[in-house]
């Protein structure tokens, strides 16, 4: 069959006006990693891992970062848009001007005090002894000797502190009788109480927290925010807040489907231990603004025993996104 030029021309343009439409369209939709963190960080939205969110112009996909040291040079390089960090290195990457904001308070305390020792069961008990703890210059080391203070205890005169193990080797230490007094997070604390069911839980950290400064829980996970995306992408955000919140939520239902996932995307815990774990973990929601308290007391505590670790003063009101 013959066809004839002007049939072929029009056939022709409406194809080739097809596929630039269609390579437009693929050219305009941008690539979005939301970062969360390898260990108890990233438990929370783990959920995102398995069904990223589906957001019109992006595609999205989650991914865990390491260390948050790791995930703190990204933002200030300008490669993260969306991840998670703790509160004092947000606040201090925003003291030097990077515009990077709290977009919510994704984990607050979730530390316990154990003791291998049956006569040591309050902190009062502690005077001259040493307890073990991970982090030093992090947020359980300084919620800790605001703590111990608390009680009239000097750090590391009346109750030594020692950083020299990571988090899981406290763990194993506590459990084999190496170590006697442990400050350890979760999921660590769950694994050591496993592990040695003769253990004491000496105090509630989160208790005394709220005893020594008047106010609730502290918070240990940000979800952060840059700046300049949230302003150009409110939209998008909103839809990874409602998601996050989602998959916290889930998380809190099925600790045994979240601890599957955990360890099928390899964030370095075992699927039992997280789904033991998830019950005694404050994975939690609280947008930014209304955590405003909560992240002020802390970075007080900062501002009292490290200034430098926030950058020296405490964020300014756009720190907090609305």
């Amino acid at each position: 069959m013959r066809i004839r030029p002007r049939f072929l021309t029009l056939f022709l343009f409406f194809f080739l006006n097809l596929s630039c439409t269609r390579g437009s369209n693929e050219s305009n939709i941008k690539n979005l990693t939301i970062y969360g963190l390898k260990g108890s960080p990233g438990v929370g939205i783990i959920r995102l891992f398995e069904t990223p969110p589906q957001i019109k112009g992006f595609n999205v996909k989650a991914e865990a970062l390491p260390q948050a040291d790791l995930m703190a040079a990204r933002f200030i390089a300008g490669e993260v848009q969306i991840g998670i960090l703790p509160p004092n290195m947000a606040a201090k990457i925003a003291s030097s001007g990077k515009d990077i904001r709290a977009a919510a308070v994704i984990g607050e305390g979730m530390l316990s005090l154990l003791s291998a020792d049956p006569n040591i069961r309050k902190i009062e008990d502690l005077r001259g002894k040493t307890v073990v703890l991970h982090g030093q210059g992090a947020t359980p080391d300084y919620v800790f000797q605001k703590i111990l203070r608390s009680y009239g205890l000097i750090p590391n005169i009346d109750v030594s502190l020692s950083y020299v193990l990571t988090a899981p080797e406290i763990a194993q230490s506590i459990i084999a009788d190496r170590v006697s007094f442990a400050l350890l997070p979760e999921p660590f604390a769950t694994m050591a109480l496993l592990g040695r069911p003769d253990l004491i839980l000496v105090s509630d950290i989160q208790e005394e927290w709220a005893k020594a400064e008047g106010i609730g829980n502290y918070p240990m996970t940000l979800l952060v925010v840059d700046g300049s995306f949230a302003s150009a992408n409110a939209e998008a955000v909103t839809e990874i807040l409602n998601t996050v919140r989602a998959s916290i939520e889930w998380v809190r239902t099925y600790p045994a489907e979240a601890g599957d996932l955990v360890e099928k995307y390899e964030l370095g815990m075992s699927a039992a231990v997280v789904t033991a774990a998830v019950p005694r973990s404050n994975y939690v929601f609280i947008p930014a603004a209304e955590a405003r308290p909560s992240l002020e007391a802390l970075f007080k505590v900062f501002l009292e025993y490290a200034p430098i670790s926030i950058g020296g003063v405490l964020p300014e009101d756009r720190f907090y996104l609305k």
